[in-house]
């Protein structure tokens, strides 16, 4: 068992050395995808603008009561309401598709999940931000807009963002640096585990990608085309399967979701924790709280850089808007200073407007306001595509065998990059 641990441990080590300096092999560059020109907002429209302005979404957890309750005790003319399309993300996607295909003008506005963009851009069923986003773009996260632009333009501005963090127990492990030594630190003891989510669904996806964009690694390139074919994926998914076996990472991750992995670190059981931070407050409520720190994913090792992948939503103003100048004045009051503030305090969604990091309030409220800062500013988007969904499905359900011991590294790197070449031919 000695001998088998120091050799897994030379492999990753041999591994972390062939990453320095390398890139991606097997390039498959299809052609460009591409969205239709289509109307493009006027800053100039939220000028005098008046009448009702509808903005569909999720459930609401009160951020968009806050939001209309806020706007329109502004009285300038324009009246908002808050539409809920569905109790959770398939359902509130499927709902909008059905209005944007149909040409429906009951909603002015969409809430946009970061991953839509492609595919709603594609399908020139929302507006082109660009020069509202132009206007904008020096109070705006930089990583933030990024999740909006697709093919050159921006289809929407950034409202709450997201980025995954490490919450570790202080009192048995040291700040993550790498994710090397996070790997090393929970092979001590079975209470430094790892607990992450790694059942076969869109999280997996996430977490894949968290490691990979450390590790230097990438899925697409600017132009579409298939790079995930390489060193950095091996090493990557090398690194994660032998977490897995070694039991540095917790086996049932294998069939966690959110959930399921914060109540596994909550018990104890666990001393690493890869989370959202909405994960925070409900840590503290429980006994794990006290020791619980919180840090910015690390590096996939000393050679390379710390990155996650940003969540969030998008403010889309819908092409069959008729009221576009209304819809333009909600935008500009709901990533305001003023309002991100309110937003951060009052329901801890992280800000999309720089500034609002520093504020005396925010930073009360929220104590790892710099780590999530430092975490969203080193983000990356998933990849750009208006087959995102098919994309994702390719790379968790090539992930996932691998982890779980079922295939080896080289057959479902091979695949997961022939599934993404397949996914791109249904557009």
């Amino acid at each position: 068992m000695q001998f088998a641990r120091a050799r897994s441990l030379a492999t990753l080590t041999t591994l972390s050395i062939a990453l320095t300096g390398c890139v991606g092999t097997g390039t498959t560059a299809p052609a460009p995808e591409r969205a239709p020109e289509g109307t493009v907002t006027d800053p100039a429209s939220a000028r005098g603008a008046s009448g009702d302005v509808t903005i569909c979404g999720h459930r609401d957890t009160g951020v968009f009561k806050t939001l209309t309750d806020s706007f329109n005790a502004r009285a300038t003319g324009v009246t908002a309401r808050y539409v809920e399309l569905g109790q959770d993300t398939d359902i509130t996607r499927a709902q909008a598709i059905q209005r944007l295909e149909g040409g429906s003008a009951e909603c002015d506005l969409y809430l946009m999940d970061v991953t839509w963009t492609g595919e709603w851009a594609a399908q020139s069923w929302v507006q082109d931000q660009s020069r509202l986003v132009e206007q904008r773009g020096d109070d705006l996260i930089p990583s933030t807009l990024d999740t909006a632009r697709y093919d050159g333009r921006h289809w929407g501005t950034p409202f709450y963002t997201n980025a995954g963090l490490m919450f570790y127990r202080s009192d048995r492990v040291p700040p993550p640096t790498t994710w090397k030594q996070v790997y090393e630190q929970a092979r001590l003891h079975p209470q430094n585990q790892v607990e992450m989510q790694a059942k076969q669904y869109e999280g997996l996806t996430v977490n894949f990608l968290e490691m990979l964009y450390s590790a230097g690694g990438s899925v697409l390139d600017e132009r579409g085309g298939i790079t995930v074919d390489s060193p950095q994926t091996r090493a990557v998914l090398t690194t994660m399967a032998e977490g897995i076996r070694s039991g540095a990472v917790d086996r049932a991750s294998l069939t966690y979701e959110e959930d399921g992995s914060r109540r596994a670190y909550e018990s104890g059981a666990a001393g690493q924790l890869r989370q959202w931070p909405s994960a925070y407050k409900l840590i503290q409520q429980t006994g794990a709280g006290p020791a619980t720190a919180v840090a910015p994913l690390p590096a996939f090792d000393e050679h390379t850089r710390p990155a996650a992948v940003l969540g969030g939503w998008n403010l889309a103003i819908a092409a069959s808007s008729d009221n576009t100048g209304g819809a333009v004045a909600l935008i500009d009051y709901a990533t305001s200073a003023e309002f991100q503030k309110t937003m951060a305090v009052k329901h801890a969604q992280a800000p999309v407007v720089a500034s609002v990091y520093d504020n005396p309030e925010v930073r009360a409220k929220i104590p790892f306001i710099d780590q999530l800062r430092q975490s969203v500013l080193s983000a990356k988007p998933r990849p750009k595509s208006s087959v995102y969904a098919q994309i994702s499905k390719a790379i968790h359900s090539n992930v996932y065998p691998v982890l779980a011991g079922e295939v080896d590294v080289e057959t479902a790197v091979r695949k997961m990059a022939a599934d993404i070449k397949t996914a791109q031919e249904t557009f």
